[in-house]
């Protein structure tokens, strides 16, 4: 069976299922490396731990580049591919992976030159500024590959081949947890050896995934050849295409940096704990988040077969099962709220001011899988204005103008609710989008059926 007819005619469920799983698995052992590395560098006490947090603000912003390239370039892709144009596919892969490189290239000469600054601005304190410093440097070395990374992992997964991107970063992630421990105690180079430790397994990641194309394993190829076909028009085209995730990643970003900011205000252990919060919700939304990414090339496959029944029904299967995902996750982060967050800062008041705020969280994530899959619905199909609304939606638009009036207002426990409420304000204004996109859905495949 070709990658055609299996994107195009295996039933669903285990279509997105089969896809998902390495997708979950990446992202669950990349999560546990963030917590593990978090835990390891909050024995070195609570400012290293919110150093931890802030860097983790910076290094979205090189996400947001590599997603966009990935997911711009992986969108065109999997819709080229749905349409059997392999030239097109290959000269989209190929672009975005060296304009991801670049974009990492101009953000190391730029983080370098204004380090200082760049630290204080992601929300450190005069306490954590030491740490984040020299934590931010490794990270600001290894951002050509971290980005590129991303880009090609995300092109991967469109091609419906998550298992070679699973294999780059599960390596890179174990690598990062066996070199944690080793450079951060064993050779005392403290939270230098965190970041060391991170820069390497970035690098060890890149060389794989590129190992990957270049080996032949994949549908779409890199190489100059490649690049010479393109034009700025193409480049012009993936960036619109990513820029959604450009936006949610950036928004992230611009968040982390306003809690971090806000946080500051009430010490360094409420800097720690909504770092801790952060990273502990993320691992339990990850699984439901891979289901998500599953249905992406799923979606932009058939979108570009017009075969629009597999498109209905895998919309529908995602929901169903990350809300189920979502539910049961949520469930053991509630209770288990005070043990998770000791795991990984022994400190009282961390811990106070981390079980309110992830017991919040756990509740009003019930309402994300709605949400990320409409988002993910209209980036994978080219909708790009809709899919920019929706992804600058709970990041954003309704994020920040929270956590600047809670914060106001209510203190500390205003910052508790910010994501919350915000994340509740996004599933009205989302549901209109997805009724509005299957409206205008043709009801009928080109071929006038559809096989499931």
């Amino acid at each position: 069976m070709t990658q055609y007819e299996k994107m195009t005619n295996t039933p669903i469920p285990r279509l997105i299922i089969t896809l998902s799983i390495p997708t979950v698995i990446s992202m669950l052992v990349t999560n546990i490396y963030n917590l593990v590395d978090t835990a390891f560098v909050g024995k070195l006490g609570t400012s290293a731990s919110g150093a931890v947090g802030v860097v983790f603000g910076f290094m979205a912003i090189i996400q947001a580049f590599g997603f966009m390239f990935g997911q711009g370039s992986g969108s065109i892709i999997s819709r080229a591919l749905g349409q059997q144009d392999r030239e097109k596919a290959s000269v989209h892969a190929s672009l975005g992976f060296a304009s991801s490189f670049l974009c990492g290239l101009m953000i190391t000469a730029v983080g370098f030159v204004f380090l200082k600054d760049i630290v204080y601005l992601l929300g450190s304190t005069d306490t954590i500024a030491p740490f984040a410093k020299t934590y931010i440097a490794y990270i600001l070395i290894a951002a050509p590959f971290m980005s590129s990374s991303l880009t090609l992992n995300n092109i991967l997964r469109y091609e419906g081949r998550a298992s070679l991107g699973m294999i780059g970063l599960m390596t890179g992630a174990v690598l990062n947890m066996i070199g944690d421990p080793i450079f951060m105690f064993l050779l005392d180079m403290d939270i230098a050896g965190a970041g060391l430790s991170t820069a390497l397994s970035q690098i060890v990641s890149w060389c794989i995934l590129v190992g990957m194309f270049l080996s032949g394993k994949t549908d779409t190829k890199l190489g100059f050849s490649q690049l010479r076909k393109g034009s700025l028009i193409m480049v012009t085209n993936i960036m619109a295409t990513g820029f959604p995730s450009l936006l949610r990643q950036g928004l992230n970003s611009i968040t982390t940096v306003l809690l971090n900011s806000c946080c500051a205000d009430h010490g360094d252990a409420a800097v720690a704990a909504m770092s801790i919060v952060t990273r502990i919700v993320f691992f339990a939304f990850s699984v439901a988040l891979g289901i998500g990414q599953g249905f992406q090339p799923v979606s932009g496959f058939n979108y570009g077969a017009k075969k629009y029944g597999r498109l209905r029904k895998a919309f529908a299967f995602t929901i169903l099962v990350s809300e189920c995902i979502i539910v049961v996750g949520c469930t053991v982060l509630f209770i288990f709220s005070g043990s998770l967050i000791g795991v990984f800062r022994n400190d009282t008041e961390v811990i106070k001011i981390g079980v309110r705020a992830l017991r919040l969280q756990a509740v009003s994530q019930l309402v994300l899988p709605p949400c990320m899959a409409v988002e993910m619905l209209y980036q994978s199909t080219g909708k790009r204005l809709g899919a920019s609304i929706l992804s600058s939606l709970r990041s954003g638009l309704f994020f920040i103008p929270a956590l600047l009036l809670l914060s106001k207002f209510r203190g500390l426990s205003g910052i508790q609710e910010a994501q919350p409420v915000a994340l509740l304000l996004s599933l009205p204004f989302t549901i209109p989008f997805g009724i509005l996109f299957f409206k205008g859905l043709p009801k009928e495949d080109a071929d006038q059926f559809t096989k499931s």
